[in-house]
């Protein structure tokens, strides 16, 4: 059972990267309806404006009771981040809370105790964040079946739909197991984590490699080996309900193969920031991706350090 402490902690540093994450998810689907569908974009508004409320609160709560590794992690914000929101802005039309972004750029960690009076303002903020995911995974679930009987269009892939369905899930399942002190099980969380990333890593090497233009054949082919690679992680950890001897060497793959994505995943949203790769693709979506890739790369760290 978590410690109060660990409890606060924990919810925190899970609240910052999925808030924002979602928050994002709201964007992205608002940003690719046309006009005969405004009434879907501004309920994607009104979540997107639900989750930078929430993601606020949890900011104004963090500051100093950060662990070193998520603050080093660049799982919350990277160096790109506020530039990709600025250039999806200004080609979007849609706004984003920059002041968020900078307020993150300054965390800082404390070498102090955390205070274990916040624990039931940290529930709240646990509750109330698993009833604002709820609304959005009903509205993305919604949307992919108008989508797959063409009753409604937009110009995201019914794919990427139904993958960030399943990234709100998993933030409820993960908000779930906190708010019920549930006991997590080492080697089957580790499976749990890497069969769900390893598919996750892979569809984002997929989105990329749709999303470039025909001529940028050298990245389509590098984005289209990625995700093979990805789609065989996924195959080795299903196996690992019994053969977990060989998970510390499946851990170390997917650890090699997750940088190599990342710094794909980081020249990508420069190329896009400077102009200089030619997709339909806003930066912030590639800025989205990296944050996934280091949020995977510091559990993996984590979990071979614990294996060893």
């Amino acid at each position: 059972m978590l410690s109060n402490e660990e409890y606060i902690q924990h919810s925190l540093e899970l609240n910052l990267f999925f808030m924002r994450i979602l928050k994002e998810h709201a964007f992205f689907l608002e940003s690719a309806f046309g006009p005969n569908d405004q009434a879907l974009a501004q309920q994607a508004e009104v979540l997107k404006n639900e989750f930078s409320a929430l993601l606020a609160e949890t900011l104004c709560l963090a500051d100093g009771l950060l662990s070193p590794e998520v603050l080093s992690s660049g799982e919350l914000v990277t160096r790109l981040t506020l530039d990709s929101e600025l250039a999806s802005t200004y080609y979007s039309g849609i706004s984003l809370d920059n002041e968020l972004t900078r307020q993150e750029l300054s965390l800082g960690s404390s070498p102090y105790p955390l205070n274990p009076s916040l624990v039931d303002q940290i529930s709240s903020l646990n509750q109330r964040a698993i009833s604002a995911t709820t609304i959005l995974a009903d509205y993305k679930s919604k949307l992919l079946q108008n989508i797959l009987s063409c009753r409604t269009f937009t110009f995201n892939y019914p794919l990427l739909i139904d993958h960030i369905l399943r990234e709100a899930r998993f933030y409820l399942k993960m908000l779930t197991t906190l708010q019920n002190s549930q006991t997590v099980d080492l080697k089957r969380d580790i499976i749990d984590q890497e069969i769900f990333w390893n598919r996750i890593m892979a569809e984002h090497a997929y989105f990329i490699r749709g999303l470039l233009d025909p001529t940028e054949e050298e990245l389509f082919e590098t984005a289209h080996r990625y995700g093979k690679t990805f789609d065989n992680l996924t195959k080795q950890a299903l196996t690992m309900t019994e053969q977990t001897t060989i998970l510390p060497k499946l851990s170390h793959k997917a650890q090699e193969a997750t940088v190599g994505l990342r710094d794909f995943k980081v020249a990508g949203t420069e190329g896009l920031l400077q102009c200089k790769i030619k997709a339909i693709m806003v930066p912030l979506l590639g800025d989205h991706v990296v944050r996934e890739a280091n949020h995977y790369l510091r559990i993996l760290n984590a979990f071979t350090s614990r294996l060893r």
